[in-house]
């Protein structure tokens, strides 16, 4: 089979020990990615597979009908809302997706990377001692702070979980399961929404991002923050109001931002707002590109296609396409 490895940005497909499991099949791997529909359906061209790698490449049914060869999509991960299911049910084409869904650490500990590097300055120190200067601001201390936590689930219980280590009180909003949650665990639920945007020395957002979720942090609630305040997203740009983050720094509420997402990935070029601005952190979705992730994320788009090869396909998210096969 001829198989097309989409989006693999730090090649470590090829160098993964379940590159060699595809020995005896044609593999193709790209290392950048390709939004034009009709460059990217000549690069997938007559592979019969595609591994997908997260969700850096959208399959609209535009694209989908481009690549009548095309027979199995084994996407790294739990992703699944960036292929027209529909479309690849009417072609018999078969997504099949990770056996369980990966842990939360790698993001967790983004998150607090984070939030020290911008409260202690680490780039801005760093870049300084390097030009000869010693010392060139006063950081913040974590101890006795505030900690918002939009979202309690498995990345936003990890990060609260360090918080109250280092002595912060912890504060939550969320859903009504968040809000229990973190009855249930000791921490704060604000009397409203406005007092938990209000109250945060560091405010971190933890949400699934889904139609329901999309712009659910407005102008208004970044407003509301203190005007010493640090916005942290690690989750999706998408969950903040279109435009809001960048005309909310300006005016100074909140005082700083660390994001490692953004509307529309990758940056290229530099170009992004938020790049220029000296009140901004910005990493390249960091999050969850660790080895260990890597490795468990290949491993098991190879297993589905070793599966699928051998006629017996596992792990198929969209269930209904074996019908159009």
């Amino acid at each position: 089979m001829k198989i097309v490895v989409l989006d693999d940005y730090a090649d470590v497909f090829r160098k993964s020990a379940d590159f060699a499991r595809l020995s005896g099949h044609e593999v193709v791997i790209y290392n950048d990615t390709e939004k034009d529909i009709a460059k990217l359906a000549s690069r997938i061209g007559d592979a019969e597979v595609v591994i997908a790698t997260q969700e850096r490449t959208m399959f609209p049914r535009e694209l989908i009908e481009k690549l009548p060869r095309l027979k199995l999509i084994a996407q790294t991960g739990s992703h699944r809302h960036h292929f027209d299911r529909e479309a690849c049910a009417e072609k018999g084409i078969l997504v099949c997706t990770a056996s369980s869904g990966t842990k939360a650490w790698s993001t967790a500990e983004l998150t607090w990377g984070l939030i020290i590097a911008a409260l202690r300055h680490l780039p801005y120190e760093v870049q300084r001692l390097k030009e000869g200067h010693w010392q060139s601001t006063q950081g913040t201390e974590l101890y006795g702070k505030t900690l918002g936590v939009y979202g309690l689930g498995k990345i936003g219980a990890m990060v609260a979980a360090v918080g109250k280590a280092f002595g912060m009180t912890v504060s939550v909003w969320g859903r009504e399961s968040s809000q229990q949650s973190a009855r249930e665990l000791g921490y704060t639920v604000p009397e409203s929404r406005e007092a938990f945007f209000a109250g945060a020395d560091v405010l971190t957002l933890h949400l699934f991002a889904n139609d329901a979720t999309r712009g659910i942090v407005k102008a208004a609630d970044l407003a509301q923050m203190k005007p010493t305040a640090l916005l942290v997203n690690t989750s999706r740009m998408r969950l903040i109001e279109d435009g809001a983050l960048v005309a909310a720094l300006k005016k100074g509420r909140p005082a700083f931002a660390a994001m490692d997402v953004y509307e529309d990935e990758p940056v290229l070029g530099a170009r992004h707002p938020l790049l220029d601005m000296p009140n901004a952190l910005c990493t390249p979705h960091l999050g969850y590109a660790v080895a260990e992730k890597y490795q468990g994320f290949y491993r098991s788009a190879v297993d589905n296609i070793l599966a699928f090869a051998s006629g017996k396909p596992t792990n198929v998210y969209n269930e209904e396409a074996l019908a159009g096969r």
